[in-house]
């Protein structure tokens, strides 16, 4: 590795899918397809019984395989998996707070009801893992230029 790469590694940070970038994308890569299973078969059989709860489901499946993405590209895709993470979380708390106050909006669950309480809680939990991931990789080049 030539000192160029080293200074250009510096200024965009450490990789996000190395280390345990490498089991964050897994997860959210299993929860992307757990997601998009489950809102493809619920969208094309039984639609009509709980409409916001499998379109809701859907974009969760969205979001999942936005963040997996952008976290195993890392780079320019920096931002997308910040706007992933942060939707995400915004999601997980927003459905899971009007899926236990009013459950009759939500007839069935959704990958969100309940903070994810199918799943494990692993969607309420991994927003906040995948932003402090991203917080502890981000580029460390523009704090030593603003505090020079």
């Amino acid at each position: 590795m030539t000192a160029e790469d080293r200074a250009s590694q510096h200024a965009e940070g450490p990789p996000t899918r190395a280390g345990f970038g490498r089991v964050l994308v897994a997860v959210y890569g299993i929860l992307a397809l757990a997601a998009t299973g489950r809102a493809s078969y619920e969208l094309a059989t039984k639609f009509s019984d709980a409409p916001l709860a499998y379109l809701l489901s859907l974009l969760a499946a969205v979001v999942y395989i936005l963040a997996t993405v952008a976290l195993w590209r890392g780079g320019t895709w920096r931002g997308v998996a910040w706007v992933s993470c942060s939707v995400e979380l915004v999601g997980v708390l927003a459905v899971g707070v009007a899926s236990l106050a009013d459950s009759d909006a939500f007839p069935t669950s959704t990958v969100w009801s309940s903070f994810g309480s199918g799943y494990g809680y692993i969607p309420l939990v991994l927003p906040f893992v995948g932003l402090w991931w991203l917080w502890h990789t981000r580029p460390r080049a523009a704090e030593e230029g603003a505090s020079a």
